[in-house]
């Protein structure tokens, strides 16, 4: 079985005292551009491509929100590159403002634990440069790793799993929507209310209510639970990078483990051919309704007038997997722990909270609603929602559970640090984050594709294949010609 890489880009909640949304765009860039930490300042869009679709066209432009709209009518923020602010981390991952949202793209991962870690690292990233910015300002700044404001907006957190271009949309749009509906059973981050339907109480999924169709290319406006952006950040006549955009922020990070590890299921399924089929009546629709259901039947329409679960559809894919592929162990353990969550679910909820965002905040607003005689029109457990996703560890009410026991611990401490100074995996991520701590003075260009060094007053470009192994060797070399020709030596 071949392995996937992936990686997971978090757009984070900003909530600076005094200032409204339409400041957030200049706060965002100020706390982004004030990172405390060592990094490398600027990005190469070259092979940036976000109107590229994969169904073989490019748009001539993206949507935009109306309501964003409202608030940067008149206003310029000068050219792109400037207003996104990037900075490159010695880790490889990229930190930046996007439209308004402090935003961490984690490195490239081979292992779904080591991205979780990475994404746990990268909240700590965030909260330092919230911190440097509070500071500098005089006032109160707080990050949120959630996708809603309750106000009517949302931001995403993104996965990306590279995959074979023979595979196609037809093929990877049949194989895998599926398990991007219902794995949110599993993994979505809960939700308080809805922003467009007074009747809900409570849900699975933050993202549900911003999915108004099956499939596109867009990513602020008119979302899709597929998006068919085809940005592959490699060689685009090998791989698409398939752009996931339906997904939670997760903070519990075995959540983020599983929400990864089942994608990756699907995939390895879609590439051998063996993915179950399922043909929903309507796939938007049942993202809605198993987000909603607190019954947790989860039903799904089909077509030709049959209907199934979502538990059935994901032990579909368990069983195909188990018969098909030559599991490794962690995708091993997706199949057992989830297996055994599904049951948990059922007849053992306090166990099954302990792993799942959603149950964990549902089980302590629910004591909330107990304590105080609230109920869930209560606007108050709309922000006891938003501090279960607050980034500073001592005010967020999941730390205080995981403090608690309540649900499964963090990394440790150890490990989430040494995911700031580099990567574990001999990923290209590895020679990205080499290239800032030990050449920074040499470079021109930064992306995920290619690194631009400037040697004797000339810029040599080097590719960064994906799918390579990249030696661990790269740590010993002493100048920047040495690092380049051990670079081209990469197969």
């Amino acid at each position: 079985m071949r392995q996937i890489l992936a990686g997971i880009e978090t757009e984070y909640g900003l909530l600076v005292e005094g200032r409204g949304a339409e400041e957030q765009v200049d706060d965002a860039m100020a706390l982004v551009r004030g990172y405390p930490g060592e990094c490398h300042v600027g990005w190469d869009y070259r092979y940036e491509s976000p109107r590229a679709d994969l169904r073989g066209f490019k748009l001539n432009h993206l949507a935009f929100d109306p309501e964003d709209a409202k608030f940067d009518a008149g206003r310029s923020f000068g050219e792109a590159h400037e207003v996104r602010s990037d900075r490159v981390l010695p880790n490889g991952a990229r930190f930046y403002n996007d439209h308004g949202h402090p935003e961490y793209s984690t490195p490239e991962c081979w292992s779904i634990f080591e991205l979780a870690n990475h994404d746990c690292a990268g909240q700590k990233v965030v909260h330092r440069a919230a911190q440097a910015f509070a500071e500098r300002e005089g006032l109160s700044v707080k990050t949120f790793k959630n996708n809603t404001d309750f106000h009517g907006a949302s931001y995403g957190t993104h996965e990306g799993y590279l995959v074979p271009r023979e595979l196609g949309f037809d093929r990877l749009f049949l194989d895998v929507l599926p398990m991007m509906v219902v794995r949110q059973v599993l993994v979505g981050a809960g939700k308080v209310g809805s922003e467009n339907s007074r009747s809900v109480e409570f849900q699975l999924s933050q993202r549900a209510d911003f999915l108004t169709e099956k499939a596109n290319a867009e990513t602020l406006y008119r979302r899709p639970i597929f998006n068919t952006r085809d940005e592959p950040h490699s060689n685009p006549q090998q791989w698409i990078r398939l752009h996931v955009i339906c997904g939670d922020a997760n903070m519990i990070p075995e959540a983020t483990a599983r929400k990864v590890g089942l994608m990756k299921l699907a995939l390895a399924l879609c590439e051998i051919g063996q993915a179950p089929i399922w043909r929903f009546k309507d796939p938007v629709r049942s993202f809605v309704d198993i987000s909603r259901d607190q019954s947790w039947k989860f039903r799904i329409e089909l077509d030709q007038r049959s209907w199934t679960t979502a538990p059935d559809i994901l032990e579909s894919y368990f069983a195909a997997a188990e018969a098909c592929l030559e599991l490794d162990e962690e995708l091993r353990w997706v199949i057992t722990s989830s297996r055994r969550l599904l049951s948990d679910l059922y007849e053992d909820f306090n166990r099954f909270r302990r792993h799942v965002d959603w149950a964990a905040k549902r089980h302590m607003l629910t004591q909330f609603m107990e304590e105080e005689g609230m109920e869930w029109s209560d606007p108050h457990l709309r922000s006891f929602d938003l501090e279960y996703h607050n980034a500073d560890p001592e005010e967020s009410l999941h730390a205080a559970l995981a403090q608690m026991g309540e649900v499964v611990p963090d990394p440790d401490e150890a490990d989430q640090l040494g995911c700031l100074e580099g990567v574990n995996e001999p990923t290209r991520a590895l020679a990205r984050g080499l290239a800032i701590s030990r050449f920074n003075q040499h470079l021109l260009g930064v992306c995920w594709r290619t690194l631009t060094f400037n040697v004797d007053g000339s810029p040599i470009e080097v590719d960064l294949p994906p799918n390579a192994a990249y030696p661990q060797q790269l740590r010993t070399a002493d100048d920047v010609g040495t690092f380049i020709s051990m670079l081209r030596g990469v197969q």
